[in-house]
């Protein structure tokens, strides 16, 4: 779970980054509505990936409209219109006609396209409404996404078209796009039938590109359920074809599938339909030019080609950098939590409350005062002369005097309270009263100070307070045993040796003086051995309350390290998803940054800046909601008083080429330009913008290419891409200029090709005529009509 908050910070942090307005970025809008709808039940993994992409990059996005037809029964998700195509899809065993016969069954559904016209006249009313937010509504933009291997590709024309017609009804024009997209992994499986559906469907697309095709069915249904035709006269069905693979043109499978096409389809409708903010920079800056696009891609027979795209970005990589500073910032606050004060063993024994003085204090209230023992004067004594006791020592004396009830008396009203009062005497709750107090006077005293003094041997060289109070428990254990050994000497002392005062011939006088010794001397002594054995009980209460207390301690630690740990290991997988070249020196670049940052927020707030109420709180209270509590209040003030300072906001090249010198000592020779750093940059950005598709001949030839750069077109990186091959650069250039300093994208467009020239379609080809030769039937027309194998 707080894994997950962490990438979420992560994800959020970059969305921010690349959505500041007021910090150098900006979005671009678009110029006309636009409509993406997504046929077939694969498609709808494209959705969300595509409505994230244009919400982050585009102005106006909330004007979008986005439609999906599918045979799932599913719940629509936010701001998607759905429509059930009513067919059936079989799963499972295929039946050799289900394709054709799902065309069929569409026919023949009385609701299906009642349905259909419902739902796409809700899409058009919805465009009326998002009117203010285009500087144009005389035409809609209608990107159609759809998957070659799926069924339900059969419809394309039909809900194209419907959908055409009926927003020509509010608009002056609709150009309409189609994406087709092959997921070479996904049929590595069921390889055989899949590719004979992709083979199916390009053969299906060749007819409808051709300059010629035409289409007429009653489509447009009213309320009243009356049919209209829809008809499209002799011309290609759409404006272009692109497509798309997990696979790009070198053979290597993207890593994340057909992520970088969904990314692909939100550039080029923004390339194709983006409302131009700012006049040219510069005549080598050349702007999309649909038309003449698709003239150049045309063959001199008048065929339409197909197009395929590649996109590459060198950026910061904003979610590695958030991930490692909240690992440097924790790191940060750990390390001052470390910080030990300089106290002395006697100062460390006062912070818990087990010092001397302590000690004697609780000890002490747990003895009655000595005034209790002149109660004692009243006791019964036995009737014998001082004459008879004389000779006897000071035991027998008390013995012959007393009986037992000097003893009694003395367990009753001194032992049993001291043995009560030490039962009921709570160690723990003593050293947390004393911790609580002692807090007041050193603030600065943390969770690992406490853990170090109240270890077994110290930590980390700390001297702690376990060996002091193991002194004082031997020495309080000499003591003992030299009191007692004191008093039984004294005791053996015969009376007529002792010193108390004596009147010859005066025995009842003599009497009293040896009863008032007997209770100074032998019950005050026991009164002060009691005291001592009560000291060493409280000692050994207190150690044991003490490693309890830091077992408390070590499990906060834990927790607190256990996070530490969480926190660099999601920063470094973070970091190895990075481009080897873009994630270097993250950790190194920004433990330093981080560190700076920290420095300068302290030495203008003070020394305990970050363990104040507005930032982290009490230090000694973070883990009080748990490791989750604390991960959020950490992501909270990271992002408050770290991720806002200056230093996140140098352009993604002057930041990367700090990060690329970090390591480097000063004066050596190895350090990184910026004309060496551009030229790095450069070249990932080419290699990575291979066009999403294989060809049987590379050099295919009507091949046109056409590349594009979205970034700010004043920046040094920019103006070097520029001049890289300007003097030998046989295609088109040109720059999509947004302000940002967060990185810079490339989009390579290629066109110019046929179905034949794909490499799936020359593999497939095989499989799909195998499958129609043992009676399996892929289309829903007459296969009379579609178009011969090249």
């Amino acid at each position: 779970m707080v894994r997950q908050k962490l990438e979420q910070f992560a994800v959020e942090y970059d969305r921010s980054e690349e959505r500041l307005t007021g910090r150098g970025d900006d979005q671009s809008s678009i110029h006309y509505p636009a409509v993406f709808l997504f046929i077939g039940d694969k498609s709808r993994e494209a959705i969300e990936p595509i409505m994230q992409m244009n919400e982050k990059r585009w102005e106006n996005s909330e004007g979008l409209i986005y439609l999906h037809a599918g045979s799932v029964e599913e719940s629509a998700a936010a701001r998607v219109l759905e429509y059930r195509i009513p067919v059936t899809v079989q799963e499972g065993s295929i039946s050799p006609t289900s394709r054709r016969d799902m065309y069929r069954q569409f026919y023949e559904q009385v609701q299906g396209l009642p349905e259909l016209n419902r739902i796409l006249r809700k899409a058009s009313g919805a465009l009326a409404e998002y009117g203010r937010l285009y500087p144009s509504f005389d035409r809609v933009r209608l990107s159609i996404i759809t998957r070659v291997d799926d069924p339900l590709n059969v419809f394309v024309p039909e809900i194209s078209l419907l959908a055409e017609a009926i927003f020509r009804q509010s608009f002056k024009a609709v150009q309409m796009d189609l994406y087709a997209l092959i997921s070479e992994r996904e049929g590595a499986e069921a390889f055989g039938y899949s590719s004979s559906l992709g083979v199916a469907f390009l053969r299906e697309l060749s007819l409808m590109q051709q300059s010629d095709y035409t289409f007429s069915a009653p489509l447009h249904v009213t309320e009243d359920g009356l049919s209209i035709p829809v008809t499209h006269p002799p011309s290609p069905l759409f404006d272009l074809v692109y497509m798309m693979s997990d696979r790009d043109e070198r053979g290597f499978a993207s890593l994340g599938g057909l992520q970088t096409c969904y990314e692909a389809i939100s550039h080029i409708s923004l390339l194709k339909n983006r409302q131009q903010k700012e006049p040219l920079f510069h005549a080598n800056n050349e702007v999309y030019n649909n038309t003449s696009f698709k003239n150049n891609i045309m063959t001199e027979s008048g065929r339409q080609g197909f197009v395929s795209a590649g996109l590459s970005k060198v950026k910061r990589p904003n979610q590695s950098i958030a991930l490692a500073v909240l690992h440097h910032f924790y790191r940060g606050l750990l390390a001052r939590m470390k910080r030990e004060p300089d106290l002395s063993t006697t100062e460390k024994l006062a912070f818990f409350g087990v010092d001397g003085t302590a000690l004697d204090r609780a000890a002490g209230e747990m003895i009655p005062t000595e005034e209790r023992l002149s109660e004692m004067h009243g006791l019964m004594t036995n009737d014998i002369s001082y004459a008879a006791v004389r000779k006897l020592s000071l035991k027998e004396a008390e013995e012959a005097l007393f009986g037992g009830g000097g003893e009694a008396f003395f367990r009753g009203n001194f032992q049993d309270e001291a043995a009560r009062l030490l039962k009921e005497f709570k160690a723990g709750e003593w050293i947390d009263r004393a911790i609580k107090r002692s807090l007041t006077d050193y603030p600065d005293v943390e969770v690992y100070c406490l853990a170090a003094w109240t270890a077994d041997e110290g930590l980390n060289g700390s001297v702690g307070i376990m060996a002091p109070l193991r002194s004082a428990r031997r020495e309080a254990e000499m003591r003992l045993a030299s009191a007692r050994a004191e008093l039984d000497q004294f005791r053996q002392g015969r009376v007529e040796e002792q010193s108390f005062p004596r009147v010859p011939l005066m025995d009842r006088h003599n009497l009293r003086s040896l009863i008032r010794y007997l209770f100074d001397q032998v019950y005050s002594r026991r009164r002060e051995i009691l005291l001592l054995e009560m000291r060493l009980k409280l000692i050994m209460k207190f150690e044991e309350a003490i490693q309890q207390l830091n077992g408390r301690y070590l499990v906060v630690i834990g927790q607190l390290e256990t996070l530490e740990q969480l926190l660099r290991d999601t920063a470094l997988s973070s970091i190895e998803t990075a481009d080897d070249y873009i994630g270097q020196n993250i950790m190194e670049y920004y433990e330093r940054t981080t560190a700076d940052i920290m420095e300068q927020w302290e030495s203008k707030r003070g020394q305990y800046a970050f363990f104040t109420e507005s930032t982290m709180g009490d230090s000694r209270c973070l883990l009080e909601k748990g490791i989750e509590g604390l991960a959020d209040k950490l992501i909270e003030v990271c992002r408050k008083t770290i991720l806002t300072s200056p230093m996140f906001s140098r352009t993604f090249e002057e930041e990367l080429l700090q990060r690329a010198n970090v390591t480097v000592e000063y004066g050596n020779k190895t350090v990184l330009t910026k004309e060496e750093l551009f030229k790095k940059l450069y070249r990932i950005l080419e290699d990575n913008a291979a066009i999403q598709l294989r060809l049987y001949d590379y050099t295919q030839e009507h091949r046109y290419e056409e590349k594009y750069v979205f970034g700010d077109y004043t920046s040094e990186f920019v103006q070097h891409i520029f001049r890289a091959d300007e003097t030998s650069r046989i295609y088109k250039l040109g720059c999509v200029h947004e302000k940002r300093s967060s990185g810079v994208e490339k989009l390579n467009l290629m066109g110019g090709f046929h179905p034949e020239d794909l490499m799936y379609y020359v593999n497939g080809k095989v499989y799909y005529e195998t499958y129609l030769q043992n009676g399996y039937e892929f289309h829903g027309i007459e296969k009379s009509k579609l178009p011969e194998f090249s």
